[in-house]
């Protein structure tokens, strides 16, 4: 298995609408990406860091599954710039991203 992670650095001042991604934004990446592979999407809500008095490192980190990594290029050739142009209406902080392979 696949995972595409995406994280959403913690910037102070900068927001993030959780309900926005796990309604509007997850229902528009799996109409696009269901059909060339995306198995599933799934959001984090960062909460602390270790320290329960410090914030999360991570404001939310998004996860999408796929069974090949040659599913996960060719979505994103197709789709990246619509998934992308819809970040606006969620959030102003720049991702990081990982793909990565499941061992367990």
């Amino acid at each position: 298995m696949i995972k595409v992670s995406i994280f959403y650095p913690n910037e102070e001042g900068k927001k993030f609408d959780h309900g926005y991604w796990t309604t509007t934004h997850l229902n528009l990446v799996q109409s696009l990406l269901g059909p060339m592979g995306l198995v599933n999407g799934e959001m984090e809500k960062g909460v602390s860091g270790t320290d329960p008095n410090e914030p999360a490192q991570f404001i939310a980190v998004g996860h999408l599954y796929f069974n090949t990594v040659d599913e996960v290029h060719a979505a994103f050739m197709a789709h990246a710039s619509a998934i992308m142009g819809d970040m606006s209406n969620y959030t102003e902080i720049k991702p990081q991203f990982q793909i990565s392979e499941t061992l367990l």
